[in-house]
């Protein structure tokens, strides 16, 4: 292995170790915005143990278990992909991480849709985001799809950044 393809794979690595970060840091938020701010928001001035309670004593659930469960699967995909990163040209690994932010958007939604239902039903509220956390997840979905077509974009025209020895590399440098 040279000097070029060592140094490559480490900005794949850095790449993928920034993107498992961004995915990580999104499904925190998203399951604190799901379980915690939006809770607290729909129902202002109660306590969130309250809340809890009077969703269950609704004969409703505010489905914890899926909510994390459901959340952590972006960041498991991430981790198992910073394993891949050093073997793929760094606009490769971009887009993926670039992709499982995108994706963060329906797995927020479906995430949220059941506890939404159960607030609402609780509390004869109307359903959706009370906190302003869902609209700054979502636009953060939507920069990262707009960020991933680019990169798709300038791989397909070959340009933009990759690992791919420019067109003045020597055999030996590959």
């Amino acid at each position: 292995m040279t000097t070029r393809t060592t140094e490559r794979g480490t900005w794949s690595i850095r790449v993928a170790i920034v993107g498992t970060t961004v995915v990580v840091a999104y499904a925190v938020v998203a399951v604190l915005q799901v379980l915690v701010l939006n809770p607290l928001s729909a129902v202002p001035g109660e306590p969130l143990g309250q809340i809890y309670a009077d969703v269950e004593s609704a004969g409703e659930s505010m489905g914890v278990g899926f909510v994390v469960f459901f959340l952590a699967l972006g960041p498991a995909i991430g981790v198992a992909l910073l394993t891949r990163a050093r073997k793929a040209p760094r606009s490769v690994v971009a887009g993926w991480y670039l992709a499982l932010v995108a994706f963060g958007a329906p797995a927020y939604f479906w995430a949220s849709f059941g506890p939404g239902l159960a607030l609402a039903d609780a509390y004869l509220a109307r359903g959706g985001d009370h906190s302003g956390w869902g609209r700054v997840l979502y636009a953060l979905s939507g920069l990262a799809l707009v960020a991933l077509i680019a990169v798709a974009a300038g791989r397909m025209k070959g340009h933009g950044p990759t690992n791919a020895a420019g067109p003045a590399a020597r055999t030996s440098d590959i």
